[in-house]
């Protein structure tokens, strides 16, 4: 599919945000997770809906250092609604993985008349003292595939861990990897909790909650915790799926995933 770049301005002109666009029908503002890309899952989305998936802000190339724009969570949260209004989305479904997650149910919670649906794939953003989540920042790169997916030899695995045979290309890798996650990081840091759980009791947006079973970075013991916090809220563990669910199980998470936007 033909996925349409574009740099949008918000925060009064200061941040520059390409965002990837790509299919035909109703609109779904996608977060990504932390470093994450354009993937086939989105490809499937966009089958259906007009995708359009932001890069979080500072990763977008030659705006680095524009992520000091943003000072708190709360910011980040006014910015990303402006970025609804630069794009001109009015009323939008938002879906979002991991941190991103956690990102779409703070803008779910602030911006409710805007936000037609919410789908919230392994979101972080709340705690438990008896599940806590591992400190992402900290985790050895040799963890992360057993951390990360639920088959680390399978297919998900190796493309997601595979580590370019060029040096230089690896190298860059490393270092955009790690500026994406600093970026993240300073909402995050040094635990996911900048007290959504104050707020979340604000989404009206019905919700699809998703994770899968054998999530090993963000307990899914934690799907229960946000089903519970968002009134109406639909739950769906996924089988032989570890945090990234949306691509270890495509099929079954893309066609749920429709079925609730429809």
């Amino acid at each position: 599919m033909n996925i349409e770049q574009r740099v949008v301005r918000a925060w009064n002109g200061r941040i520059n945000t390409r965002v990837d666009v790509c299919g035909s029908g109703p609109p779904l503002l996608f977060l990504h997770g932390e470093s994450g890309h354009w993937d086939p899952f989105l490809d499937r989305l966009a089958q259906r809906y007009t995708v359009y998936a932001p890069d979080f802000p500072g990763t977008s190339p030659g705006a680095e250092q524009e992520i000091d724009e943003l000072r708190d969570i709360w910011d980040l949260t006014l910015y990303f609604e402006e970025l609804l209004d630069a794009l001109g989305l009015e009323s939008v479904a938002v879906a979002g993985h991991s941190i991103g997650g956690m990102f779409a149910a703070e803008l779910a919670a602030h911006a409710r008349a805007r936000i037609r649906r919410l789908v919230l794939i392994a979101p972080a953003g709340l705690w438990r003292d008896d599940h806590p989540v591992p400190n992402w920042w900290s985790i050895p790169a040799a963890e992360l595939p057993q951390r990360t997916v639920a088959q680390p030899d399978g297919l998900v695995g190796q493309i997601m861990f595979a580590v370019p045979r060029d040096r230089d290309a690896a190298i860059e890798r490393v270092i955009r990897k790690t500026w994406a996650l600093a970026c993240a990081g300073k909402f995050t840091w040094p635990i996911p909790d900048k007290g959504l759980a104050r707020r979340i009791h604000r989404i009206s947006a019905p919700s699809l909650i998703v994770w899968g079973r054998q999530d090993r970075m963000i307990p899914p013991v934690y799907a229960e915790e946000f089903a519970a916090r968002i009134g109406g809220a639909r739950t769906l563990l996924v089988d032989n799926a570890g945090h990234i669910p949306q691509l270890e199980q495509m099929d079954q998470v893309g066609d749920a995933v429709m079925r609730f936007l429809d």
